[in-house]
């Protein structure tokens, strides 16, 4: 079979890493080297030259945009259709493995997905039973903590309470009543979710890898059939991630593909350690770096390239390219962000004056905050432009609204929908009203809205309250 067309317009390295021998293989890939490119490449060489099966191949990305972009090229480099391949993000595919196997995940069929929301809201229920007042304990710190332990793969059960570790002065100075509070909302929070059947984004990962460790069967299954694991990002992989695809990437053939110099998330549970222990944790890496770049110029990389020498604990790396040298770099220190913004619209008038395009013109800011002053004077110099990023489609209010009474239609008992609803539109049923279905629906362990139902058949509550 010709696969010529699988290697055309790559450069050295990438043909290496394309090509490599099946195996384990750690590919450094720096900024701008086509990563995505060398990925998809990779799939296409697997299944046209060396035969595999896309049954056989899962790739994870980081986002579902990375993963349809990558299917589509895919599908247009092999022009045929690869549907049986898994293709998407560990949460989507650890989703649609729950999915299948909801009975051995111990799950209800038609279990629930929290968004941050829903969680949110469920924590502070949670909270509010345990008679702890939101001022002293923020309910976003518990949920910041439940999601931390559970991205560590640990269980209520395997947190530290504070008094395994700590003395009674450490107990009474304050330092682990954090600790132990926390586990009590993370017990308390984990019981209500599994009688509701209510699974959160970081319960997607921990329960999925729970299902592969408690039925060996399953797990087998699955390391047969996956035998080819690709992973894009791999700097940015967390603990539960981590030991994810160690326990099914048994087969010797994985490809990670990550560049320890853009780990930026360790604030939500990147490791950096995944990718720099990766060769001493996997058998037999044959290592690949990627440093040519096809994306900025000369000038910006041997500033980058110095910039990040100063960091320690890095595999190391230089970008280079073979495009132009580029510009000078500006730095220009304003004396605040008036003058930043007068700074930056004058420039951009003389780039407009010059024949430019506005559209040709980009700024960057750190926080959606800088925006308003920056907007106030494009106004005022009549440049026009356009915000991009804002509030995602399905996290606007109005849909989550009804999206939430989409879910009361399928499932009455669903208590994070009955919750986001039962006074919208405004029917004049207040936090006391809510409260009190609370009571009655913990009283009797019945979800919130057979609470209401039974609460009214039986004159719990008002016939004013009642009728709302």
């Amino acid at each position: 079979m010709d696969v010529t067309h699988i290697l055309e317009h790559l450069n050295e390295a990438q043909r290496e890493a394309v090509t490599a021998p099946v195996g384990n293989v750690l590919v450094v890939a720096g900024a701008g080297s086509g990563k995505t490119r060398v990925l998809v490449h990779r799939i296409a060489w697997l299944i046209e030259a060396e035969g595999v099966s896309p049954h056989g191949v899962l790739a994870v990305t980081f986002t579902n945009k990375a993963a349809a972009e990558m299917r589509n090229r895919i599908e247009e480099l092999l022009q045929l259709s690869v549907r049986t391949m898994w293709v998407g993000t560990f949460h989507g595919i650890a989703h649609r493995l729950l999915r299948m196997h909801w009975q051995e995940a111990k799950l209800p069929q038609n279990f629930q997905i929290l968004d941050a929301d829903d969680q949110l809201r469920l924590v502070k229920r949670v909270m509010r039973g345990l008679d702890l007042d939101e001022k002293k304990w923020p309910a976003r710190q518990a949920v910041w903590f439940i999601n931390a332990q559970k991205d560590e793969g640990r269980r209520a059960r395997d947190v530290a309470s504070g008094e395994d570790v700590a003395s009674g002065e450490d107990v009474a100075s304050g330092v682990d009543i954090f600790q132990i509070t926390h586990k009590r909302i993370y017990e308390n929070y984990e019981q209500v979710c599994n009688q509701g059947g209510l699974v959160d984004f970081a319960e997607l990962l921990l329960r999925s890898y729970e299902l592969w460790l408690q039925n060996a069967d399953m797990l087998a299954h699955y390391q047969q059939r996956f035998r080819h694991l690709l992973v894009d990002e791999f700097q940015d992989t967390n603990t539960i991630q981590y030991a994810w695809l160690k326990v099914l990437g048994t087969t010797g053939h994985t490809m990670a593909v990550g560049d320890d110099d853009q780990s930026i998330y360790g604030w939500r549970g990147a490791r950096i350690e995944n990718i720099l222990s990766y060769s001493r944790e996997f058998s037999n890496v044959h290592e690949i770096r990627l440093e040519q770049n096809y994306r900025s110029t000369g000038t910006i990389l041997k500033a980058a390239n110095a910039l990040i020498d100063h960091n320690s604990g890095r595999l190391g790396k230089k970008l280079w390219t073979a495009g132009e040298e580029g510009e000078p770099i500006r730095v220009y220190s304003a004396y605040n962000d008036l003058d930043e913004a007068r700074f930056i619209v004058e420039r951009t008038q003389d780039w407009i004056e010059g024949g430019g395009s506005p559209e040709d013109v980009g700024i960057l800011y750190r926080s959606n905050a800088q925006s308003r002053v920056l907007e106030e004077a494009l106004l005022q110099a009549r440049i026009p432009y356009r915000i991009y990023g804002g509030v995602r489609f399905f996290e606007r209010v109005e849909i989550k609204n009804a999206m939430a009474y989409m879910r009361l239609v399928h499932d009455r008992h669903s208590d994070p929908a009955f919750e986001r609803v039962v006074n919208i539109p405004t029917r004049g049923i207040g936090d006391k009203t809510v409260e009190a279905i609370r009571v009655e629906a913990r009283a009797r362990s019945v979800s919130l809205w057979q609470a209401g139902k039974e609460g009214i058949a039986s004159g719990v509550f008002s016939p004013r309250v009642a009728n709302k």
